[in-house]
């Protein structure tokens, strides 16, 4: 559910797409680019002022860390769809037909519009009341599976204490226009696919990538421990 806004047209220019205004030349409102840059710069002190004040004992680094993973373009993209964001963006026809109301990076540049509308229309205390929620309800999953961690990283260090080798990546598809590019990546070890991944760019996609094949590792290997136990003598 949206926040309810002071000023209507505050909200309303969030919620626009640039291809809607590309569609409707009469019409006066901005799109939602320049929001877009403020919600951005306010996401990121609110998130790092509310990890600083929950875990007083952790070093910069893990804050980092953690900072980076909980505003992500797929991390955004899913607390807008928490919100159901995408039903209520303007957008052009084409962009919606193609999927734009389901698109990731779409999704979290229209997030970071709605944070920076919200904070010119209420302040940092409505912002952190939309996020608060949000946050927490995340942030154990993240400790607990430590994807703030680099996956690439963790991904080549396991192949290579278990296999010595070195996992490879591959840009499988590429799609969108020049201005909001969307890239699948899939990483292999050898020929055999270990996971995929999407992401605005190659190395986010990347990144995604290693997390899916860390993921399904972690699952096989839990698998494989129970049907052990459960294997009669």
């Amino acid at each position: 559910m949206l926040p309810t806004f002071k000023n209507p047209d505050l909200l309303a220019r969030a919620l626009t797409h640039r291809s809607y205004l590309n569609e409707h030349p009469e019409l006066p409102n901005e799109d939602n680019e320049r929001l877009e840059f403020l919600g951005d710069a306010v996401l990121d002190f609110v998130v790092a002022q509310w990890l600083y004040r929950r875990f007083p004992d952790l070093a910069e680094g893990r804050l980092t860390s953690i900072r980076a993973a909980l505003v992500r373009t797929g991390k955004l993209g899913e607390f807008a769809n928490q919100l159901a964001l995408g039903d209520h963006l303007r957008m052009g026809k084409g962009e919606s037909e193609s999927g734009g109301r389901a698109r990731q990076s779409l999704l979290a540049d229209a997030f970071e519009a709605l944070i920076g509308a919200l904070y010119l229309d209420q302040g940092l205390r409505a912002v952190q009341q939309l996020l608060n929620p949000l946050l927490k309800s995340e942030i154990e999953r993240i400790l607990a599976e430590q994807t703030d961690r680099d996956g690439k990283s963790m991904l080549q260090e396991a192949t290579q204490a278990k296999w010595n080798i070195t996992p490879h990546y591959r840009t499988i598809n590429e799609s969108g226009p020049d201005h909001a590019k969307w890239f699948t990546v899939a990483v292999y070890m050898g020929k055999e696919e270990l996971g995929r991944g999407e992401g605005s760019s190659k190395q986010l996609a990347a990144q995604a990538a290693a997390a899916d094949a860390l993921k399904k590792w972690t699952t096989a290997d839990r698998s494989s421990e129970t049907e052990v136990i459960q294997d009669p003598v």
